[in-house]
């Protein structure tokens, strides 16, 4: 591929170029999370689409990102928003095809952008050609080998084998009817019943993800998310375990849960690492692995494994100064111990947008979700304040960093969606006890006088959108001073022109209220106290709000350049 000329707000191509140890693009690199299906529509039909993407490449060039990752946009049913795949080497004709991709992806490389796509191997959709085949063989049979089929329990096989609870709310088992129409078997499914759980000590499996693996790679991308990565290998014996009420359903509070984070993962990843590194260009595996604390998550990311796991303990942490500098501390202790670069993420397709969840009063697991009903509701302009606040403190951060499709314009949660309009399978599978993540999945606006806010040409719009979208369209923030757009892109341009991403940070004594350190030449100070505090001597590079003079604000933070 050729270079491409840069000016201000270019980087050069991403050619596939091998660089020093220690200086991979990944370890310092802002990746931009696209759920496709909200992020732009082309063809109108209420959709977001591959074409949409490649339409706006040079608004996320002029943002000043690094790299893409793309949420599921393989072959699906749809049943979970593209996490059930039935087809993982082609495109669902709701977001295009193969030459639509290839396309997004040259433009993207053309403009300085890698691009990440999800992988999601813990389980695929009822309606993959092994599960239907599993479902018309035999117990026993090779096609059931692929998936976690198991006899059940009972004089007659009429339980499950254990007590296992979807992450969705309800059992983990179903039971299926065998081709001469008897009761048979019962399949797992961590997730939805449509998301049948692969058996991963098959080496058809494993064999199936490697061709997976490579189809992608040959292709050109420069990487994978994967999906419940702490997921795939579940503890012999299938032993029942109750997941607490009210815990993080996805396992980020709890230890020795017989489903995730088992041993035998770290071999799967340990086999796709040599992979990977047969390609150049230093490809990468990023986990999504929600585990207790930072020292768990870091043997995902051993010199042989993946190359970078979430840091969910992060984005998790409440609004508070000690445990703002705990979950810091602890990240880079942990990470570094294993010559990995911390991650850090505030925001994405799965939790509530951290300009709400930053400001909520009440207890909200990962997956809840809130809507109407819900206790402890945000005030908006605190949330966004702080915000703003948690993301100037984030991108100050040595390693790598991850924002989510909207956070740059402030979104925040869409609380008021019908009832009738949401489309989580969380709220069906808990009939309406929990509302799920469809607040955090809402389109998001382009153009703030166009129908659907310049998301879709005909006003169609899978799921509603908010009359506030209008104030908070891409086009009434761009070049106007004190947005939150500008605001990100002034610290985009800053983190890169300071070197913060591959930086040091040193921690400055401070007011208990104050989070103050240094990284690099830039001072970095933020207040979560209540009255406002004296700001130390530099020349302001980028603040998150007004600033009084020499006095910062509450739910506010400062970028200072000596001199």
């Amino acid at each position: 591929m050729t270079s491409t000329k840069t000016d201000a707000t270019t980087r050069p191509d991403a050619a596939q170029l091998p660089a020093l140890p220690g200086s991979e693009w990944w370890r310092t690199a802002v990746i931009y999370q696209i759920y496709p299906r909200s992020f732009a529509d082309l063809s109108g039909d209420g959709i977001g689409d591959l074409a949409g993407i490649t339409a706006h490449l040079d608004d996320l060039r002029d943002l000043g990102v690094d790299a893409i990752w793309l949420s599921p946009f393989q072959r699906s049913p749809q049943k979970d928003a593209g996490y059930d795949v039935s087809d993982y080497c082609d495109v669902d004709p709701l977001f295009g095809s193969l030459d639509d991709f290839d396309e997004m992806l040259a433009q993207a490389h053309a403009r300085g952008i890698r691009l990440i796509v999800d992988l999601v191997p813990n389980h695929s959709s009822d309606q993959h050609v092994w599960f239907q085949q599993a479902l018309k063989a035999a117990s026993g049979s090779r096609e059931r080998a692929r998936y976690m089929f198991r006899d059940g329990k009972g004089e007659n096989g009429e339980l499950p084998p254990n007590n296992w609870d979807s992450v969705f709310g309800g059992p983990a088992w179903t039971r299926v009817t065998e081709p001469d129409g008897t009761p048979g078997q019962w399949y797992l499914h961590l997730f939805d019943p449509s998301q049948p759980d692969f058996d991963w000590t098959n080496e058809e499996v494993r064999e199936e993800f490697r061709r997976i693996l490579r189809f992608w790679l040959d292709r050109g991308v420069d990487g994978f998310r994967v999906d419940v990565a702490h997921g795939l290998i579940k503890a012999e014996g299938l032993p029942d375990y109750h997941h607490p009420e009210n815990a993080d359903a996805m396992g980020g509070e709890e230890a020795d849960v017989p489903y995730w984070g088992q041993e035998g993962v770290h071999e799967i990843y340990r086999d796709w690492h040599r992979l990977v590194a047969e390609y150049d260009g230093d490809r990468a595996l990023c986990a999504e692995a929600w585990l207790p604390d930072a020292e768990k998550t870091a043997l995902w990311v051993r010199p042989d494994e993946m190359h970078q796991a979430f840091n969910f303990n992060y984005l998790e942490t409440k609004w508070d100064p000690e445990a703002q500098r705990r979950v810091i501390d602890e990240s880079l202790a942990a990470y570094s111990a294993v010559g990995a670069p911390s991650t850090w993420v505030l925001s994405n397709h799965d939790v509530v947008r951290h300009a709400s969840r930053l400001a909520l009063t009440a207890e909200n697991p990962q997956g809840h979700g809130i809507g109407p009903d819900s206790p402890g509701k945000p005030i908006p302009e605190v949330g966004l304040r702080r915000a703003r606040a948690a993301t100037t403190l984030m991108l100050a951060l040595p390693g790598s960093a991850y924002l989510y499709q909207g956070e740059e314009l402030g979104l925040p949660e869409v609380i008021d969606i019908p009832g009738e309009a949401r489309q989580d399978p969380t709220w069906f599978r808990t009939n309406g006890e929990r509302y799920g993540r469809d607040g955090c999945r809402v389109p998001i606006p382009w153009t703030s006088a166009a129908p659907a806010y310049g998301f879709s040409a005909t006003g169609a719009s899978w799921l509603p959108q908010p009359a506030e979208w209008a104030t908070l369209a891409r086009d009434a923030q761009n070049g106007v001073a004190g947005s939150t757009l500008e605001l990100y892109k002034s610290l985009l341009a800053a983190r890169r022109a300071h070197g913060l991403g591959a930086g040091r940070l040193e921690w400055i004594d401070s007011d208990p209220e104050v989070v103050s350190f240094r990284n690099g030449d830039v001072t970095v100070v933020v207040n979560f106290g209540e009255e406002p505090v004296e700001l130390p001597a530099g020349t302001v590079v980028v603040a998150s709000g007004p600033l009084d003079g020499n006095l910062l604000p509450t739910d506010t933070a400062v970028w200072l350049a000596e001199g």
